[in-house]
């Protein structure tokens, strides 16, 4: 039997989730929470195997949940279950200890197919998902024969290691104590000098030519 928390907010999503698990008998739900933080402060209580986590919630989103639950209990898997397909997204909540991530448009087959690779060690991703990473992939330069000079500046090397462990624009904020906007200004103008339009592409680069 595999033991599983749900955290999501919208009550029509929970619902349906709910009817999709409910045609396996070797699932059971044990823990429903409608914030991370109600379900950081109830998971201890209950054997939970895996977290179906959605990203967008009040109090404490799926991103910061799933890092901080890493650190609670690193042996529960979390299935990321969302809305969301842009590229900062899948790539924060992979950072942040996803083990897959799914779309809440699949169909209860796919869901339970994902949960049980999960549980035996794989990684499971939506099609869609998967070739957005593929692309995303595709997209960086592989040549390593000569390495680019960018005019990185301190402070922008800074963020650059911070978003590199998957921190979000608001945490690297109070990180440095500037604002959110200050932030963001800086990531614009490392996105101009690196030529990349997204976070991943950008750490990636600044991975390869040792920027950070």
């Amino acid at each position: 039997m595999i033991h599983i928390a749900i955290a999501e907010d919208n009550n029509f999503a929970l619902q349906s989730v709910l009817e999709k698990l409910a045609k396996y008998e070797d699932l059971a739900v044990k823990l429903i929470c409608y914030n991370g933080q109600d379900l950081l402060s109830k998971i201890k209580l209950h054997p939970i195997h895996i977290v179906l986590m959605d990203i967008e919630m009040p109090v404490l989103n799926g991103i910061e949940t799933t890092r901080k639950l890493a650190q609670l209990n690193p042996k529960i898997k979390v299935l990321a279950l969302t809305t969301f397909d842009d590229d900062d997204k899948i790539f924060e909540m992979i950072m942040a200890g996803a083990s897959g991530y799914l779309l809440k448009e699949e169909g209860h087959e796919n869901i339970y197919k994902a949960i049980t690779d999960t549980i035996d060690g794989g990684a499971a991703m939506s099609a869609s998902i998967a070739l957005k990473v593929m692309n995303i992939m595709r997209k960086q330069p592989h040549d390593n024969k000569a390495v680019k000079v960018f005019d990185i500046t301190p402070r922008e090397k800074e963020i650059l290691e911070q978003l590199k462990t998957g921190l979000t624009y608001e945490q690297i904020a109070a990180n440095l104590f500037i604002s959110y906007g200050t932030v963001r200004k800086h990531i614009e103008n490392i996105y101009k000098k690196l030529q990349v339009d997204n976070k991943v592409s950008a750490i990636n680069i600044a991975v390869e030519n040792k920027l950070v």
